[in-house]
């Protein structure tokens, strides 16, 4: 889990812009400050994930050299990538295991979740 500083400036109509430092393509808005952080953090994992899947390099975090203006102030937005794709990238996908004729009758025969159980069991081998 990393921290991103986020500059943040407060519009004319009450709007806050949202852009990053260190990651120039991470730009975005909310209507008030609590939608705008929420926004920043969709928008941080939308670029962050979008560079891990093109082999891109990750961004290093500064925080020494952000010059602000007289109306803009820093928070510092959280990155969790696996909490980030628990939340966004939630699809399935198919997946073909094989297991014993007669371990599939007796789950069967109990109407065993075979996805239920493999992913379960995958979360607690990966300490998720």
């Amino acid at each position: 889990m990393k921290y991103y500083p986020a500059v943040f400036v407060q519009e004319e109509d009450g709007k806050y812009s949202v852009t990053f430092p260190d990651i120039p393509e991470a730009i975005t808005f909310g209507n008030n400050l609590k939608n705008a952080i929420e926004m920043a953090e969709e928008c941080l994992g939308l670029c962050l994930i979008g560079r891990i899947e093109d082999n891109e390099e990750m961004p290093s975090v500064c925080y020494d050299n952000i010059k602000l203006e007289e109306n803009e102030f820093i928070v510092l937005i959280k990155f969790d990538s696996i909490e980030f794709n628990k939340k966004y990238n939630n699809k399935s996908v198919r997946k073909n295991v094989t297991i014993p004729a007669w371990l599939n009758e007796i789950a069967e025969k109990r109407n065993i979740n075979f996805s239920k159980v493999l992913q379960n069991a995958l979360c607690e081998m990966l300490g998720l």
